[in-house]
C-alpha cells in the first residue's frame, strides 16, 4: 500500500471557538513507531469530548453547560492550563477525533505485517500499564495524541481492533467513544436483568447506545428526550419516554415506573440531577458520564445517606470493553445510529450541527 508524505487534516490550533479548527492538505503523514500501526481513516464520529476539549470546558473555572454559543465561540472563563478530560494541558497543534474506522495501511517494528489491509475500528483509550485507572498515564485518542479528523493516524497495535461487519465505515464510526462510554456507564451502575433504568439524554450518542445496552441486559428502560425523538427511542427498546423539560421530573419517572427506579444513567446533569436522585429507590444507583446541561448541581446529602444510594462517575473505560462491543456488532446485536455525514473539510459545520442537538445518534465525518 503506497503511503503519501502529506495528508488532509483538520488541525486544532488552540482552545477557543470554531475558528481554531484549520483545514490543511499539507499535513505530514505520521509514521508508526514500534508496536504501532498506521490506519488509513475512512470515517470519524463526533462526540461531546471534541467540543469540551476545544473549548477547555473541562477546566473547573467553567461552570455553565455546553451551550450552542459557548460551543461555537469558546468560554471566556476557561482555564486553558487544565483543558483536558484529566485536568492536564493540551499541546497544540492537535488533530482531534476519537471514533475511527478504517484499514491498517502500515505497521511499525514488532507488529506482524499480515495486519496490513485489516479493517479495524479503534479503541480510543490507550490505558496505563498496571493501574489502568491512572489518569496521568492514560492517553485518549484526539486529546493527548492525534486522532481521526485526518486521512491517517497512528495508534498502538492492540488498539486497532479487527472487525468483520457488513456495516459501512460511517456506521462503524458511531461506536467507539459513544458505545464504550455507555457500556462503562451501565456497568458502573451494576444494572441487573429485570431492573428499571432511566436514561437521561437518551437521544444523543451515549444515551442511545445506553438504551440498547440496557435492553441487552434485560432491563426496562425509561428514556428522557424530546418528543420529536420518542419514536426512534421506542424502536431501540425504550418502554416509556418522558419528554425533556417535564416540570415534575421525579414524579413523571415514578409514574412511568409505577414507583421508584433502580438505576439512573445520566449524561446531562444540571437542574435535572436532583429530581433524578429523588426518583431512585432505597439502595438505588446513579451513574454519570457527562454534564452537558451544567457541571454544578444542588444536592441534598440526606438522599445519599438515608436512602443508601450509590453514586458513581464513569470516564476511563476498562480494558477489553471495546473488544466485547466489537463482538456484539459482529453478531448484529447493536444498531448504529448514523444521523448525518459531512466531508472532512466541513468539520466546523459538522460541529455546529452537532451542538444544535436536533439529531438522534451520531454525526460522522467521512474522509473517503
Amino acid at each position: 500500500m503506497s503511503i503519501p508524505e502529506k495528508m488532509r487534516a483538520v488541525v486544532l490550533t488552540g482552545h477557543g471557538g470554531l475558528d481554531r479548527l484549520e483545514y490543511r492538505e499539507d499535513w505530514p503523514v505520521p509514521e508508526p513507531g514500534p508496536g504501532e500501526v498506521l490506519v488509513r481513516i475512512a470515517a470519524c464520529g463526533l462526540n461531546n469530548t471534541d467540543i469540551n476539549t476545544r473549548t477547555a470546558w473541562y477546566s473547573k473555572s467553567v461552570t455553565e453547560g455546553i451551550t450552542d454559543r459557548g460551543g461555537k465561540q469558546g468560554f471566556d472563563s476557561a482555564d486553558t492550563r487544565v483543558g483536558s478530560w484529566g485536568g492536564g494541558e493540551i499541546t497544540f497543534p492537535r488533530i482531534q477525533g476519537a471514533d475511527v474506522a478504517g484499514h491498517i495501511a502500515a505497521v511499525g517494528a514488532g507488529v506482524d505485517a499480515a495486519r496490513i489491509g485489516e479493517r479495524v475500528i479503534l479503541d480510543p483509550w490507550m490505558l496505563a500499564a498496571g493501574d489502568w485507572l491512572d489518569a496521568g498515564r492514560s492517553i485518549y485518542l484526539g486529546s493527548e495524541c492525534d486522532g481521526g479528523y485526518a486521512d491517517y493516524t497512528r495508534i498502538r497495535s492492540e488498539n486497532a481492533i479487527p472487525i468483520d461487519s457488513t456495516q459501512s465505515d460511517a456506521e462503524l464510526a458511531t461506536y467507539p467513544c459513544a458505545y464504550g462510554t455507555a457500556e462503562n456507564l451501565t456497568a458502573r451502575s451494576g444494572l441487573r436483568p429485570g431492573e428499571t433504568v432511566v436514561v437521561n439524554g437518551a437521544s444523543g450518542g451515549v444515551g442511545s447506545a445506553a438504551v440498547q445496552l440496557c435492553r441487552l441486559r434485560g432491563a426496562r428502560v425509561i428514556a428522557i428526550a424530546s418528543a420529536a425523538k420518542s419514536g426512534m427511542l421506542t424502536g431501540l427498546g425504550a418502554a416509556r419516554i418522558i419528554v425533556r423539560g417535564e416540570p415534575d421530573l421525579a414524579g413523571a419517572i415514578r409514574d412511568a415506573a409505577n414507583g421508584p427506579v433502580d438505576v439512573v444513567l445520566d449524561v446531562v446533569g444540571g437542574a435535572s440531577f436532583m429530581p433524578l436522585v429523588d426518583a431512585l429507590r432505597q439502595g438505588g444507583r446513579y451513574s454519570s458520564s457527562g454534564a452537558i446541561a451544567g457541571p454544578l448541581v444542588e444536592f441534598d446529602l440526606r438522599q445519599l445517606v438515608y436512602k443508601d444510594l450509590q453514586l458513581t462517575g464513569a470516564t476511563i473505560v476498562p480494558p477489553g470493553t471495546m473488544r466485547r462491543l466489537v463482538g456484539l456488532i459482529e453478531r448484529g446485536l447493536l444498531k448504529p445510529l448514523l444521523a448525518r455525514t459531512f466531508p472532512l473539510r466541513e468539520l466546523a459545520q459538522a460541529q455546529e450541527t452537532f451542538m444544535q442537538k436536533k439529531h438522534v445518534g451520531n454525526i460522522v465525518v467521512e474522509t473517503r
